[in-house]
């Protein structure tokens, strides 16, 4: 009998679209987020090109220079993930949600089942495709009532970073876009694979897409004292019942002015934000060791299996157990096949851990 043949190492391959207006620092996220992600072999996981919708040649940016691009709309057809930055210069897609013939033309080539992503105004690409309709999608706030008014099928969410739809995502703007390519990843090959290209890109590895959009907020004043330190304190502490009053103490505040403080630098309750370290714990144990779910959930801070069980089904839709036989082997993951990721989005509910500090 011969031997069994393992099957050819393809990565997944995300195709970047370039459209006239673009902003250079939108355009580069996917290639310094997916491009950065490799396996324990030090392989990419994904391989990244870039298109336009026309012939190669240059595109215009919003900047003082053009980009030039090697690839024309057909490549698109060997996606396994679109994703559409913003444009300053979307004419009548922005103007009354209607795609041009030859941007209408250009998306006719993209498989049925190929992830879709869009980071800021590139989410008015993918609603007037009609790809958006009868779902939930972000957008950067300062679009949002006119995104609304002219696709008055999608529910638009002003409020959030990002938007998981399975296999549609949209995001806010710039650092937004960052968010969303790192949840991408971590959905395809796990929170180590993700964690370890956010330390190289030095960026956060984890703001959940429920995270508010910081509008109409005012610079803290300097003088204040922030709540830095009793997350410091928090998180070397996650295994250990914390109550609210324990991390207002660290920051010698009363609890009223500690969780106005807290929501304000962080966009969430201390409660939630508990709650998303104690998730983010429990799946890096999950993915790292051997420890029984027992023990991951009394070193995660969630007390039982039962408890930890209830909240990431409610945080990614999956149960410990399930988790860990997607994610056990890190980086082999379900993308390393050029296949896609199928956990739900993170909502970022506080899912009752710890009631005080709801």
């Amino acid at each position: 009998m011969p031997p069994r043949r393992e099957p050819e190492f393809r990565p997944h391959r995300v195709v970047v679209l370039a459209l006239d207006g673009l902003l250079p620092f939108e355009l580069g996220i996917p290639h310094r987020i997916f491009g950065r992600t490799k396996n324990a072999e030090r392989r990419r996981l994904y391989e990244i090109v870039t298109c336009s919708i026309r012939p190669p040649g240059p595109v215009e940016t919003d900047a003082d220079f053009a980009i030039q691009v090697a690839h024309g709309p057909e490549i698109l057809a060997t996606a396994d993930t679109v994703v559409i930055p913003a444009s300053y210069e979307l004419g009548p897609v922005f103007d009354e949600g209607v795609l041009t013939d030859e941007l209408a033309a250009a998306l006719d080539h993209i498989r049925p089942g190929t992830r879709l992503a869009a980071i800021c105004t590139g989410g008015y690409v993918l609603a007037a495709a009609g790809h958006l309709d009868g779902r939930r999608a972000a957008t950067h706030w300062s679009t949002a009532d006119h995104f609304q008014r002219l696709f008055p099928r999608i529910e638009v969410d002003a409020d959030v970073l990002f938007v998981d739809d399975g296999d549609v995502l949209t995001s806010a703007g710039v650092a937004a876009g960052i968010d969303l390519c790192l949840h991408m990843v971590r959905r395809d090959h796990g929170t180590a694979v993700a964690n370890e290209v956010a330390r190289r890109t030095v960026v956060p590895p984890h703001r959940d897409g429920g995270q508010a959009q910081y509008i109409h907020r005012p610079v803290p004043d300097p003088q204040l004292a922030s709540t830095t330190a009793a997350r410091a304190w928090a998180l070397g502490r996650l295994h250990e019942p914390i109550q609210l009053r324990d991390m207002a103490e660290q920051e010698a505040m009363s609890v009223r002015t500690f969780t106005r403080r807290f929501r304000e630098e962080v966009g969430v309750s201390p409660g939630q934000w508990l709650t998303q370290q104690r998730v983010e714990r429990a799946r890096h144990l999950l993915e790292s060791t051997d420890l029984s779910v027992d023990l991951v959930a009394r070193d995660a801070g969630f007390g039982t299996a039962q408890s930890m069980r209830q909240h990431l089904q409610t945080a990614l839709g999956v149960t410990p157990t399930a988790y860990r036989r997607t994610f056990r082997a890190g980086v082999d993951g379900p993308c390393a096949d050029g296949s896609r990721g199928g956990l739900a989005d993170v909502d970022g509910s506080d899912g009752g851990v710890a009631d005080a500090l709801r």
